[in-house]
């Protein structure tokens, strides 16, 4: 069957699903034809569990632990309500004081992770992924840790350089904890709970962000960032399952927390405008390859160093690769108006939710569909 196609009633109950249909479900309201033009049809193979339209189990090695029955589904070719609000990825500029006193309170929350899909999400200030903090080489840092939850908490800050039995030792309902520390080194940095087990912590829901500027960053148009997790479901408004954790079964990778959010509400910018995206893998188990469909990097940084600026040599980047606890960031532009997917370039994660779109200019859903 081609990927103009589409698939007969007796296939598609048999879970075979045309890539078209797959985006065209997937991009809902910004226009099917719009984006099978721009986007890689090949990043949705025509038999996937995720491509048929929900999942009960992981996305490694096969299918998890329990019946399928257990789990809270996810539906990917669902919208979410005209009501939701994506996560905005904006990173705001860094402070100008160079010393911060923050508040951080863990907490557990039942949340949505997918249109339709609830569950109990463990939390930094109620929200997943937790918020973004910034700054610079030699700012000071004072988090103080409460704990408004049910369970044992804590917090480990890959920016910081403190001992981990002091600071980041963890506190039971009520309590609190002081964290402070200087930014010594730049780059983009994990936080997460670093309480036993940390998988289970992490895996639903307590990770965040630490930027800290390098000294030499140059101005540009946009600065978006985008934390790649996984989640496991557990029953519908409970935690994530363990036994998934354990046995690297997600069942999907999100960028900021929910699944294909940036599809369902596109990312808008200009033509020509200089684009930064930092981008963090906090795992807890899955890589990841950040690619922007129709551009091309001219701008690598990863783990605190440049890897490509712009010269005369002309270099360019496709992709961004990143093990769980690396970040980095890369800088591009849009030459045209246009829909321009991005996702992680490990093309089982895209139809499990690891999919946005950046949308440059006024386009019309025909303007970019020439191609499908």
């Amino acid at each position: 069957m081609s990927e103009h196609e589409t698939p007969t009633e007796t296939e598609a109950g048999q879970g075979v699903v045309s890539r078209r249909a797959v985006v065209g479900a997937a991009f809902g309201g910004i226009g099917a034809a719009a984006v099978v033009g721009v986007a890689a049809a090949a990043a949705w193979p025509d038999t996937t569990k995720a491509a048929s339209g929900t999942a009960t189990t992981g996305g490694h090695g096969g299918g998890g632990s329990e019946s399928s029955g257990k789990f809270a589904e996810i539906d990917f070719t669902a919208a979410p309500k005209d009501d939701f609000k994506a996560h905005d990825p904006v990173l705001k500029p860094r402070p100008a004081k160079r010393e911060q006193r923050i508040t951080i309170t863990a907490r557990e929350v039942v949340g949505e992770i997918a249109p339709g899909t609830k569950q109990n999400l463990w939390t930094f200030d109620g929200q997943v992924p937790g918020p973004v903090y910034r700054g610079a080489v030699g700012d000071k840092f004072h988090f103080t840790l409460k704990n408004e939850g049910t369970l044992g908490h804590s917090i480990d800050f890959h920016a910081s350089k403190v001992a981990p039995n002091e600071k980041m030792a963890t506190i039971q309902p009520g309590e609190s904890i002081e964290y402070p520390f200087e930014a010594k080194h730049a780059g983009i940095w994990m936080y997460h709970c670093g309480t036993a087990p940390v998988l289970h912590h992490i895996g639903t829901g307590m990770y965040g962000a630490v930027v800290i500027d390098p000294p030499d960053l140059a101005p540009v148009d946009h600065e978006f960032l985008f934390i790649q997790s996984e989640f496991y479901t557990g029953p519908e408004g409970e935690p994530g399952d363990y036994d998934k954790m354990f046995n690297e079964q997600w069942d999907a990778v999100v960028f900021n927390g929910y699944v294909s959010q940036y599809v369902h509400r596109p990312i808008r910018v200009e033509p020509n405008e200089r684009i930064r995206a930092w981008v963090l893998d906090v795992g807890p188990s899955e890589n990841c390859s950040f690619h922007v469909i129709g551009t091309i990097f001219d701008t690598v940084y990863k783990e605190g160093t440049y890897l490509l600026r712009p010269d005369e040599r002309q270099g360019g980047s496709q992709a961004l690769d990143l093990q769980p606890a690396q970040g980095g960031f890369v800088e591009f532009t849009f030459d045209e108006p246009g829909l321009y997917p991005f996702a992680t370039h490990k093309f089982a994660n895209p139809g499990k939710g690891a999919l946005g779109v950046f949308q440059a200019g006024d386009v019309e859903a025909s303007a970019a569909g020439a191609g499908h």
